[in-house]
Order: C-alpha cells, then structure tokens, then sequence
C-alpha cells in the first residue's frame, strides 16, 4: 500500500519523459497501465531510487520488438490475459531480489512466443467489402482495423425484359458473419421511365379481355335475316339468300293461283 500512495509522488515531467521515450503504443502500452509497469520498477530497484526512469526506459526497450505486431481481433482478450500474467511473474521475481536488466527481456521473449501461437490474421480477399473475419488489432495505435478495400462492391448491370421477373443473387468470396445478414438493393430512379398512359391502358384492356369468359346470354346468335332486311341490305343478297327468296316467290305464286282456282271451282258448282 505504501508503494501506491507513493506513485503520485512521481513528477509529472517524470512520467511525461518516459511515455515519450518508450516505442509509441506498442504493445505493452496496449495491455499494461503505466502505474503497472511503474510499480514493477519500484519493487525491483526501490521507490525513492534514481534509476527509475533508467528501469522503465529497459523495460520499453525490451518489447520494442512488438511495436508493429499485428493480431487477430477476436485474440485481443487472451493477449491482455498474458500481458496480465506476465505482470504478475514480473512482481513476483522483482520482490524475489532479481535482476529487471534480465527479466525484462525473458519477459518479452515469452510474450513473443504467446503471440505466436494465437489465431492467425485471416488475408484480405479483394477486390470489395466489409469482412469483419479479417478484423485485426494493431499494437501500433492500440486500434482495430478491417481490410483496406472499397466497401462498395462494382455493381453489375442486369437486362431484363419489361414483363419478365428479374432475379438478384449475392454471393462474395470470403465468410460472412453466422449471425443475420439484412441485404439491401439500390435501384437508379429515373433510368427507366414509366410506360405510356395509352400503352398501360391497352395492357389493362387485354388482361381483362384474356380474364373474360362468355355468358349463356353473351353467346352470338346465328343471323336469320326477314325478308324487309333482305331487302334493305343489298349486300345480304347472297346467292344463297337469291335462291332462297327465289323458293319463298315462287311457293307463295303456286299457292295463291291454287287458292284462287279452288275458289272460282267452288263458286261455279254453286250458281
């Protein structure tokens, strides 16, 4: 507790220097605190000793090697779990007398190799989108980064005849993530106008057309012209039509001289 209540005591132009002389952001910034590392020289070398900056300037040194190391993102917690590990070992040699000018280093060897066996950053697959299984966390700015490519991917032209359905697939060459995917289409306004009013219309018409069945009542009667219509539509004097009122002539002729002999026998035999 004493060492704690010490730490403010350390001047700020102190700390300042040190931040500024150690690898900027590598990765033992990332995961450690500087009152961590702070306290780790302090248990090594004394609170009140003249070489403090002297450690925590080897202690920088000793992991400058991580300075550009890149990870998987999704492995970001088990190196903090290391780090964190690491700092513990670290306490617990500096309170066993040890020396840092060799723990330092024996500490970031061991780092070193924990990095290599986590789960590799997964390549970029151009040429376009977000792919969040290649996200990687770079110690050089303590930040998290994706691929350095175009999210939009190039948009393919589709013709499709107006009427006909048009069909849209998506499809990418790298792992999506399990859980839902929600697509979304973008569609150029004003490329393809509207068809015409009259056009419409008549499509309207013939769908309607197609759709109709005839009823008992709308079914067409066959035409059986009177004599009057016969006559007053010259242009239904079919030859047919010509014999057959050539027939009806000559059958009423025939019928009425036999009516009219019939009536000038009957009237004879009488007087």
């Amino acid at each position: 507790m004493a060492l704690l209540a010490q730490d403010s005591a350390v001047p700020s132009a102190l700390v300042a220097l040190m931040v500024l002389r150690a690898p900027a952001w590598a990765c033992l910034l990332c995961f450690t605190s500087y009152k961590e590392r702070m306290r780790i020289c302090q248990i090594f070398i004394g609170v009140q000793s003249p070489e403090l900056q002297k450690c925590e300037e080897a202690f920088a040194a000793a992991f400058e090697g991580l300075l550009d190391t890149e990870i998987n993102y999704d492995e970001r917690s088990h190196l903090h779990d290391a780090f964190t590990q690491m700092t513990h070992s670290l306490q617990e040699m500096a309170t066993a007398r040890g020396s840092f000018k060799v723990a330092f280093p024996n500490a970031a060897e061991k780092m070193r190799k924990v990095i290599a066996q986590l789960k590799e950053v997964q390549a970029c697959i151009p040429p376009c989108g977000l792919q969040e299984v290649a996200r990687r966390f770079r110690c050089r700015g303590c930040y998290s980064t994706v691929c350095d490519l175009p999210l939009d991917c190039p948009v393919q032209d589709l013709t499709v005849t107006r009427g006909n359905e048009a069909k849209f697939s998506c499809t990418v060459n790298f792992e999506l993530p399990k859980e839902e995917i929600t697509y979304s289409w973008k569609f150029a306004g004003g490329v393809t106008g509207a068809p015409p009013r009259g056009e419409t219309e008549l499509q309207v018409s013939f769908r309607e057309v197609l759709r109709w069945a005839p009823r008992e009542a709308d079914m067409i009667k066959p035409w059986r012209p009177s004599l009057g219509e016969l006559l007053a539509k010259p242009e239904a004097l079919t030859l047919s039509n010509q014999c057959l009122l050539a027939a009806v002539v000559a059958l009423a002729s025939a019928g009425t001289t036999l009516m009219v002999w019939m009536f000038f026998r009957w009237y004879f035999q009488g007087s």
